[in-house]
């Protein structure tokens, strides 16, 4: 590590998926002249989670009042559509129901319209004959219509935030390497020799901001455990108008299988969860030993195994079985047949898991000696992407003011 003069930049991100981005933007945009690098071991930006998603602009009603997810998805929400209006990228407000199907969900129906209000989001009670004018094809005995849900192109928006924000941004640079000490900054090694020396490191990695976060000298807490979430495509996509979701078990951070129509007009049913072989294991077919070994030797994994067996053994069912997963659309969807469901791109969730088994249900930000790591960032993260971004540089030019 040489001193002050052969500094690259001043806040340097690892991580080209949307958090990153919007971080990078949110730092130059509040400090103008503060130098950025952003490092993305892919060709290009948003290749996993950020790409990978069905494309929601979530409204914030799911989350627990007060929680960083509920703050930053209400306002994420509208700043997202005001973003998108701003740099012509596709997107629309389209609002979304929320149907129970079962007499036993109510409750949890009837909860999720007092947490709506609680946050500050316009929720709209209806019944059997309602649900068929938003749907025609599905039923459900109750339903909430939520009318700031939208939809919109998150890669756009992460190539958007790439370009306004002035950051030097190198694809194909995966790291390798971290040397960080308190008193001179942080250099990280790439793949193929290059080495990037930075005031202040920013840790946006997502799969694998664990990892990072253990190659700076920080301890985590936490590990990231994958869950790969499979996807259809409906070949009748004129079955479905907009958004429907099912009412969502509170136990799991999983909103379970829904319909997403997407700003190119197809349907997206889906995701079901199920564990990933690989941090980027999209199929089953993707293992990779170190990474799986590394998921089991986690005290956690074999604890959420323990207590969550028989929602995940539905989740397996599900995978392997085009007829299982078939029936669970049917809840919603009765005239959809298995010839309807074309197989379509999966996504893996990068979930923190806790030692004990707990499954972080909230965004989780902690900072290190010229460090701030994020290492929870899954769903909502692209709707509340801008004030997370903000956070994250309100904490990075922090500890670039304190060096």
């Amino acid at each position: 590590m040489r001193r002050q003069g052969a500094y690259d930049c001043d806040v340097l991100v690892i991580g080209g998926g949307i958090v990153g981005l919007s971080t990078a933007y949110a730092i130059t945009r509040a400090a103008p002249g503060t130098r950025v690098t952003v490092l993305e071991k892919e060709p290009g930006p948003a290749r996993h989670q950020t790409g990978r998603n069905s494309g929601v602009i979530h409204s914030g009603i799911y989350y627990r009042p007060g929680s960083l997810k509920a703050r930053y998805a209400v306002k994420g929400a509208a700043e997202m559509v005001k973003f998108c209006a701003e740099y012509g990228i596709d997107h629309a407000v389209t609002g979304k129901l929320i149907v129970a199907t079962e007499r036993s969900e109510l409750p949890r129906l009837h909860a999720l319209v007092q947490r709506g209000r609680e946050n500050g989001i316009p929720v709209r009670e209806l019944g059997p004959a309602q649900i068929t004018e938003y749907e025609p094809e599905v039923r459900g005995l109750a339903a909430i219509q939520v009318g700031t849900t939208g939809i919109c192109d998150f890669v756009g928006v992460a190539r958007q935030l790439a370009r306004a924000s002035g950051a030097e941004i190198r694809y194909g640079a995966e790291v390798e390497r971290i040397d960080r000490r308190a008193s001179l900054g942080v250099a990280v090694r790439v793949r193929g020799g290059d080495v990037v020396r930075g005031r202040v490191l920013v840790n946006c990695a997502g799969l694998h901001c664990d990892e990072v976060a253990r190659l700076t000298g920080d301890d985590p807490g936490m590990r990231i455990v994958p869950f790969r979430g499979e996807y259809y495509e409906l070949a009748r996509p004129d079955m479905v108008r907009g958004l429907v979701y099912p009412v969502p078990d509170p136990a799991f951070p999983f909103l379970g299988v829904h319909l997403s129509r997407g700003i190119d007009g197809g349907v997206h049913i889906g995701p079901n969860a199920v564990p990933a072989l690989a941090r980027e294991g999209y199929g089953w077919g993707t293992v990779r030993a170190r990474e799986l070994a590394a998921t089991l030797a986690w005290p956690g994994s074999w604890r959420i195994a323990r207590r969550h067996w028989r929602y995940g053994a539905g989740e397996l069912r599900r995978s392997v079985s085009k007829k299982a997963f078939t029936r669970a659309v049917r809840r919603l969807l009765p005239g959809v047949s298995e010839g309807d469901l074309v197989p379509a791109a999966a996504g893996v969730r990068a979930q923190a898991v806790l030692r004990d088994g707990t499954l972080v249900d909230d965004f989780l930000i902690r900072e290190g000696a010229r460090a701030v790591h994020v290492l929870n960032a899954p769903s909502p993260a692209a709707t509340a992407s801008l004030p997370i971004g903000r956070e994250v540089g309100r904490r990075a030019l922090g500890a670039l003011a304190g060096v």
